[in-house]
């Protein structure tokens, strides 16, 4: 690993991350797979471990860790060719929208229980309508009295199926002169929650261990406590905000993805044979594959690089999507390649690099389409 993730602290983190995964994950991935889900009790085990909210504030159950630490993880779950189990979505997506926004009594209510694993949180921000472009919404949260009456429907979203707490990107007022001051973010408790009801899992092409579905809202009531940071108005600005944290955390993925798979195919192609010797002395091979090592080392260093900015504070909107658009293209290349490599064994499941294949290719889409990070790249010069 580089020197900017070598330290001992890491590398002690590191190990147990891959000890925990080796005992209680790969055993049972192929299960999950067929299944379409994880076991809920990984979450409290990987919770007990401190593998949960690992960047979080100690003072609300989190490890107190820095984004670095979440790139372990990532790495670890690409190096298993598993990243159906979603913990960066949970440590780096959702526990910040609570521990920068959420009330005391917010942050004291739900960032200890994700800490745990005693809370799956999902973030329900897509719709048939409006994918990429939060501003076309349609869910509305009407305020009467106490309570929200929530009525719309959400798509393809992660945990779906088995996250206990929503965050819901809402319209709290609905006034065309409002524009973006009219979305909030509220939090649905989904086991106590009338109106609110889970659709199907959705059958995606990759990923097929991590539950994704979704979600309807039929004059659901929800407590007005359950408005993140207690002001309406603010979720667009919050969503927003947190739009570069997870658009490195795509890129961290891609890359962590791409460079499994050239360690993958480094590996296969020593030991197969073609025309009676190894496919690893043909010229071709070494070309695909040195090209392949190259694209990723570039990529590693400009992702640290935005990574030593994001924990610095200084990293600015137009450099993440150029991370985000850059790893995420580089990983689809280099994994495809890697899987041509591979001949007829790639394209059969049973092998790690074709899980590979179709689990990454969603990274060019969520987050953010990469013709959006195109746009708002252009936007900046």
């Amino acid at each position: 690993m580089p020197a900017s993730f070598d330290t001992g602290e890491l590398d002690l983190f590191r190990a147990t991350v891959r000890r925990f995964l080796a005992d209680e994950v790969v055993p049972n991935a192929d299960l999950w797979r067929t299944r379409g889900y994880i076991d809920r009790e990984l979450w409290r085990k990987a919770g007990a471990l401190g593998l949960l909210c690992a960047s979080s504030p100690e003072e609300y159950g989190g490890g107190g860790g820095n984004f670095r630490h979440e790139a372990v993880i990532i790495e670890e779950l690409a190096r298993i060719a598993f990243p159906d189990f979603s913990v960066p979505l949970q440590n780096v997506i959702l526990a910040p929208y609570f521990a920068q926004y959420g009330t005391e009594e917010q942050k004291r209510r739900w960032l200890p229980r994700m800490a745990r694993g005693d809370l799956v949180v999902a973030l329900a921000m897509s719709e048939p309508g409006a994918g990429s472009d939060v501003r076309a919404i349609r869910t509305r949260a009407r305020r009467e009295g106490d309570e929200y009456i929530v009525n719309g429907q959400k798509t393809f979203i992660t945990h779906g199926h088995t996250a206990e707490l929503i965050c819901l990107a809402v319209k709290t007022d609905t006034s065309e002169d409002n524009g973006v001051r009219g979305f909030s973010l509220l939090m649905i408790e989904a086991d106590e929650t009338a109106g609110f009801k889970r659709g199907r899992r959705l059958d995606k092409v990759g990923l097929k261990a991590q539950d994704t579905a979704e979600l309807f809202f039929e004059d659901a009531r929800v407590p007005v406590a359950n408005l993140l940071g207690g002001i309406e108005g603010r979720g667009f600005y919050q969503l927003m905000e947190q739009l570069a944290k997870e658009r490195i955390n795509i890129a961290m993925q891609a890359l962590a993805l791409g460079e499994a798979a050239v360690v993958e195919t480094v590996a296969y192609v020593k030991q197969r044979e073609v025309f009676g010797k190894r496919l690893m002395d043909f010229q071709n091979t070494r070309m695909v594959l040195a090209e392949a090592k190259t694209a990723m080392a570039v990529t590693r260093s400009f992702v640290e690089s935005c990574i030593d900015q994001l924990i610095a504070g200084t990293l600015d909107p137009e450099t993440a999507a150029m991370a985000k658009w850059w790893a995420t293209e580089k990983q689809c290349e280099v994994i495809d390649n890697c899987v041509q490599l591979h001949g007829g064994y790639g394209y059969m499941l049973d092998y790690p690099i074709a899980r590979m294949w179709s689990d990454g290719r969603i990274q060019k889409i969520w987050g953010g389409s990469n013709e959006v990070m195109k746009e708002l790249i252009a936007r900046a010069l």
